[in-house]
């Protein structure tokens, strides 16, 4: 493109690329970043072709997962890929890859045998039972992380429908999330709304299995023209967003 940045389309087909080349053996990238490279990004600056989103599992590292050098892709990494809290942090950094530094794709990526999730998912099973007598204890950081990420359990739940064991569950919500934040994301941020909205950048999912090495990719949300709808500050975290998107849908 005129501006310099990589389009949608083939910033994915590189993902795509990358990844085949790590699953079969042949990456090439890291091996052949030299020290102009180096230099180079430092007297030119950075222009990524794609932000990634992903969990802060050690076994998900996700430039060697797509085989990209430094300076391909803008990571953001947290416990469970989440944007159950809003974090400021995470989507400002977005709204910075897809403005300043013109990326035109965002990739929120989740992984298998995710630990967050089964957390989120012991935590959602252990809310259902009854609750004990005292005062509730005052819950630590990760605690809250994964009370956060339970209207998403709750969903792969319903979705499994009774009888899922916690395991099942747990391997469910990895999707179940990665979609889920993608909602959050074109809710919180209205820079990036409008930039999916007009075409300029585009939003996909895509889970690592971290056995095969191999990426599914998802693509695009499937309620997206619905998402792109719904108007700024409608979430409240405590709530599932399949109930916010539904009660929209039915002009609520």
């Amino acid at each position: 493109q005129h501006d310099g940045s990589t389009p949608p389309d083939r910033a994915l087909a590189k993902l795509r690329e990358g990844n085949e080349r790590f699953t079969t053996g042949r990456a090439e990238k890291t091996k052949n970043f030299k020290a102009e490279h180096r230099e180079a990004l430092a007297t030119h600056g950075q222009l990524p072709m794609a932000a990634i989103l992903g969990c802060a599992d050690s076994r998900a590292p996700i430039e060697i997962v797509f085989d990209v050098k430094p300076g391909d892709v803008f990571v953001l990494r947290n416990a469970g890929n989440t944007l159950s809290h809003a974090e400021g942090s995470v989507v400002g950094s977005l709204e910075y890859c897809v403005g300043p530094l013109k990326a035109k794709l965002i990739v929120v990526l989740g992984h298998t045998k995710c630990g967050a999730m089964m957390g989120a998912t012991q935590t959602m099973l252990s809310a259902q039972k009854p609750a004990k007598d005292g005062a509730p204890a005052k819950q630590s950081a990760l605690e809250k992380l994964l009370s956060g990420l339970g209207p998403v359990a709750q969903q792969a739940q319903h979705e499994l429908g009774s009888g899922a064991s916690a395991d099942e569950i747990a391997a469910h919500v990895v999707k179940v999330n990665v979609f889920a934040g993608m909602e959050r994301l074109l809710i919180y941020s209205e820079p990036i709304r409008e930039k999916v909205r007009s075409g300029e950048v585009q939003l996909h999912g895509a889970v690592y299995d971290i056995t095969t090495g191999k990426v599914e990719f998802l693509g695009q949300h499937p309620r997206l023209p619905l998402i792109l709808g719904m108007q700024a500050g409608l979430i409240n975290t405590d709530k599932s967003l399949e109930a916010i998107v539904e009660s929209k849908a039915q002009g609520a």
